[in-house]
């Protein structure tokens, strides 16, 4: 199965497909915007790339992490909002099933620490996926986080199906 993980943002927004039998890294990177463009041809370009990344890998699942808003940072929620509806919507026309966790569960069932840091999260997916070096930027690397936490989040719930 192949599953795609996205770490959605504005300006950056970072996307990782595996395949989750093998934790096998089939394709990762960003899809970024520029800030001086207009957000609806930023949105767009969000929504034309994640469109055409599932038009090439055809994922059946993808995974996007639940808005998190600090009071100090509302705006930071709000755009982060605008790029996941945009992301959304792709998910929607092109029938993949969306999932989405809170980042502490996310980082939780990939690190073991619902409160891991950045370079944790990193070292980690470094570590799972058998890189020489960890996915840089950090929008990458928690995208495959994402895609991961989905593998061993939707396998626990399986096995503890089973048992009851």
């Amino acid at each position: 199965m192949r599953i795609l993980g996205i770490d959605p943002g504005l300006g950056v927004t970072g996307y990782a497909v595996i395949e989750d039998y093998d934790f096998t890294l089939v394709e990762a990177g960003v899809i970024k915007t520029q800030v001086n463009t207009p957000i609806q041809s930023r949105l767009k370009k969000i929504y034309d790339g994640v469109s055409e990344i599932i038009r090439e890998h055809s994922p059946e699942v993808l995974v996007l992490e639940k808005i998190y808003s600090h009071y100090k940072h509302p705006t930071t929620a709000i755009l982060m909002g605008h790029a996941r509806a945009s992301i959304c919507l792709a998910c929607g026309q092109h029938n993949v099933k969306l999932i989405n966790y809170p980042s502490t569960r996310i980082k939780k069932a990939v690190t073991g620490n619902g409160h891991a840091s950045k370079q944790q999260v990193q070292r980690m997916v470094q570590n799972i996926l058998r890189l020489k070096k960890a996915p840089e930027p950090t929008d990458v690397s928690d995208a495959v986080a994402m895609a991961l936490s989905y593998c061993y989040i939707e396998k626990r719930q399986g096995v503890m199906g089973r048992r009851s």
